[in-house]
């Protein structure tokens, strides 16, 4: 089972946003036949098991074993990842474009960004499955409390030089062999803890 599975097919996230299906495939984490999850989920087994056929021929369940019980056999699926993520590419011609409207300050340009960002490692991760390799990424995550608006836009400013003196050092346009990388950093408001 994948921890995270990216989906970029609009027939599979159609099916995935299902309020039932959804619920399914929390309950998937841990492997279940239709009998014990039509238990869990208080709805009759026929109704579990059409919805988790509909999972399986979109790929998002799978058989963890079959079982003999008197003279029928049980399937046990499992869900294909503990999360999944639905890639903008799946809204095609809609999907967000950070191009359309540059604006390092705009959150709206920010969520063009990282709706990129999903789709763009979504595809790699894909890729990466398929040659049975590991994709090179690094990630940095932590908050910070400013004093003023004021602490923000020096701390801000401050950031941009750093990163833009980085990348001036690092990038090599005529590198033999050399692979471009994105490199998106983010400082947005932190939505209190729950």
């Amino acid at each position: 089972m994948l921890d995270v599975a990216v989906i970029e097919d609009p027939a599979v996230a159609e099916v995935s946003l299902d309020p039932v299906r959804a619920r399914l495939l929390a309950e998937l984490a841990e492997p279940g036949s239709a009998t014990t999850l039509a238990a869990r989920v208080g709805l009759p087994r026929q109704k579990v098991n059409y919805h988790l056929r509909t999972l399986e021929q979109h790929g998002l369940v799978e058989l963890a074993e079959e079982r003999r019980k008197g003279n029928m056999t049980e399937r046990v699926m499992r869900a294909t990842a503990a999360s999944y993520v639905i890639s903008p590419a799946a809204l095609a011609a809609v999907q967000p474009d950070p191009a359309r409207s540059p604006d390092r300050l705009s959150a709206r340009w920010l969520l063009a960004l990282a709706a990129r960002l999903v789709r763009d490692v979504g595809n790699l991760i894909t890729g990466a499955a398929k040659a049975d390799k590991r994709v090179a990424t690094f990630a940095l995550d932590g908050e910070v409390r400013f004093a003023s608006a004021a602490d923000r836009a020096a701390f801000a400013e401050e950031l941009a030089t750093a990163v833009t003196s980085l990348v001036a050092k690092y990038h090599d346009e005529n590198a033999p062999g050399g692979r471009p990388h994105r490199v998106v950093l983010a400082v947005h408001p932190s939505l209190p803890k729950e």
